[in-house]
């Protein structure tokens, strides 16, 4: 039975941390930027390699 209490314990404890590193991320403003991450494919990184022209 106390390892159970163990468990329960330990549980709550890291879903304590991940709700800590939720908030953390939202009030650091994570989660702003909804337009960029659907477009960034469009957009070119590189420059083309125009050496074998």
């Amino acid at each position: 039975m106390s390892v159970m209490i163990i468990h329960i314990v330990v549980s709550l404890i890291i879903a304590l941390a991940f709700l800590g590193a939720f908030i953390w991320a939202i009030k650091t403003n994570q989660y702003d930027d909804d337009y960029s991450p659907s477009v960034r494919i469009l957009f070119d990184d590189t420059k083309p390699n125009n050496e074998n022209v």
